[in-house]
């Protein structure tokens, strides 16, 4: 078993299979953390031998986060964050990011697994001035989701929402596009709404890895078209440059020109 830098208590740890491998452990893998099990180690290496781009994606979906709470804190004064799908912690987690900029930010992570609430004490950290809270929920339930993130958040304040690379966990784009409705709805005008996931029809070895991964007995992922990712933003006011391959999106003047990668997002206000 890899070295943990944070283990699971005794009877969450008893939920956790550690036989399959499991979206949340793998991506942990490509960023470089520790939490995760050579299930996992074996399917992120035998994913990266077929498409070694994807941890070219994993970090870079971590750096479109980082800049967008970066613009969203210091540009638009968003103090309140519920991030939705918040996977495993590793770097420049959602309130790392933003409580840095200001302290007094509030930020909600919701997920709806053993092993991410197995590690939850490691998000549930916070400045004196803010605060953070974890809420078990799952993302097919937008009402309990908003529900809970009321109790940490004043709904009734500009908030955003942030949904990283956990759409497309859901195989049916009408229930995908109607989940986001839902919770961008229990939201007031002023809020935004910051999305990015995997994109088909950009790149032929990352479709075939992750269809191959798909077949493995984790949880599948799909990757959208564009297309279909933009119209996640539908009704709402996105900002420039739209929905665009995440490396481009408002990237560092300072680095190096980057390249476009098979990953798609943007950032949109809810009017």
């Amino acid at each position: 078993m890899t070295d943990h830098a944070m283990s699971p208590g005794p009877a969450v740890h008893q939920n956790i299979d550690t036989s399959v491998p499991h979206s949340a452990r793998i991506w942990n893998y490509w960023l470089g953390g520790k939490d995760n099990y050579p299930v996992d180690e074996k399917a992120g290496d035998a994913y990266s031998a077929v498409f070694p781009g994807i941890v070219t994606i994993a970090r870079s979906s971590r750096a479109f986060l980082r800049r967008t709470l970066t613009y969203l804190v210091t540009e638009e004064g968003i103090r309140q964050f519920l991030d939705v799908g918040t996977g495993l912690p590793t770097v420049n987690n959602t309130h790392e990011v933003a409580q840095r900029l200001a302290p007094e930010a509030r930020v909600v992570y919701v997920d709806h697994d053993p092993l991410v609430l197995a590690h939850a004490r490691a998000l549930l950290t916070s400045t004196p001035e803010g605060a953070t809270s974890y809420v078990d929920a799952d993302l097919s339930d937008p009402d309990r989701i908003l529900a809970a993130a009321a109790e940490t958040l004043d709904l009734t304040r500009p908030t955003a929402l942030i949904l990283s690379n956990i759409l497309g966990h859901v195989a049916d784009y009408d229930q995908a596009h109607d989940t986001v409705i839902r919770l961008v709805d229990g939201l007031p005008s002023g809020s935004y709404l910051s999305i990015n996931d995997g994109s088909r029809g950009t790149d032929a070895d990352y479709e075939q890895a992750q269809d191959a991964y798909n077949e493995t007995g984790a949880v599948p992922y799909f990757l959208r078209p564009v297309d279909e990712i933009a119209a996640f933003f539908d009704g709402l006011e996105l900002l420039d440059p739209g929905v665009v391959s995440v490396p481009l999106w408002r990237p560092d003047p300072t680095s190096p020109t980057p390249e476009p990668i098979g990953e798609h997002g943007g950032l949109a206000r809810k009017p």
